[in-house]
């Protein structure tokens, strides 16, 4: 990756990263080392400020505390914490030299369709911070170890069954690393609704455009008091204010981001009208969209 290639993805959108394939042994579709100011899986990407980027990356703590920024929650981790980052999720290290642990970044589409689904990789609502007890730590410890052996041997194996037994071991850790984020009664609850689950989906992909819950319900074939109770028990809050969260969450991404006009920021989360989306942002933040972006940059 290039610095002109990032300054041109400026001009459209957010800044995003893409994973480094270049970098990784054998040009495979994932990278496993130790944490440290030597990384370069991120290549060009500003550690020490807020970007985003298009692979996964799993955080494995052996030191801490460390504080570190996801969707504009701190997140403070340390020694078998683990810090699960998904494609698009922006976020930033704060001291990135003083990350102590394994770092596992992979590329979207290593792995078959059927392990996605298994170890949930796009599960957007589990908590990125993730604290396995003492045995859940050792066997996470266990597998990544032998991941990343497998990972460094690219000399006793062919180079398609190494990758072929680099997704195996891959899937073992991930695994027991979806185990982990789903087991806590909220994701499990969360999982099992499917009413929320659809609503959740709904949202994820019309955000930007539908800001009703009526609009919503009548969607899905809910009436709005189903909505609200499937909402309300599975997150605590009310549909309105669930959609709400999601809206300003992306005008944060793109005015931290993107050089955007603050009312093309608008226009892109449903706010054609630019006093609207001021108004909205600041009811939401406490602050308005342009000292946002002057706090971030």
């Amino acid at each position: 990756m290039v610095e002109t290639s990032t300054q041109e993805a400026a001009d459209d959108g957010i800044r995003t990263f893409p994973f480094p394939v270049e970098l990784s042994v054998g040009g495979v579709g994932m990278q496993i080392g130790p944490m440290g100011a030597g990384r370069t899986w991120h290549a060009d990407a500003p550690l020490d400020r807020v970007h985003r980027i298009d692979f996964h990356v799993v955080l494995l703590f052996t030191d801490g505390p460390v504080r570190h920024m996801v969707d504009f929650d701190e997140y403070e981790a340390t020694a078998g914490d683990v810090l699960w980052i998904r494609p698009g999720q922006v976020h930033r290290f704060t001291r990135a030299g003083e990350y102590r642990g394994t770092a596992l970044t992979m590329q979207p589409g290593f792995l078959p369709r059927d392990t996605v689904e298994a170890t949930g990789l796009y599960r957007y609502d589990l908590p990125p911070l993730l604290r396995p007890d003492a045995p859940q730590a050792a066997a996470l410890r266990a597998a990544l170890a032998h991941l990343r052996r497998e990972y460094e041997d690219s000399a006793t194996l062919p180079p398609n069954l190494h990758t072929s037994v680099l997704r195996h071991c891959l899937t073992a850790f991930l695994l027991r690393l979806a185990h982990l984020a789903t087991s806590s009664a909220e994701a499990a609850r969360r999982q099992a609704d499917t009413t929320f689950t659809l609503f959740r989906e709904a949202v994820e992909r019309d955000f930007a455009t539908v800001h009703s819950v009526s609009a919503y319900a009548d969607a899905l074939g809910y009436s709005r008091r189903t909505l609200v109770r499937a909402v309300r028990a599975a997150t605590g809050e009310t549909p309105k204010g669930f959609i709400d969260k999601r809206v300003v969450l992306e005008a944060k991404r793109l005015l931290a981001h993107t050089d955007l006009p603050i009312g093309r920021v608008g226009v892109a989360v449903g706010f054609p009208d630019p006093a609207n989306f001021s108004k909205f942002f600041h009811q939401h933040t406490d602050t308005t969209p342009a000292a946002f972006r002057a706090e971030m940059r």
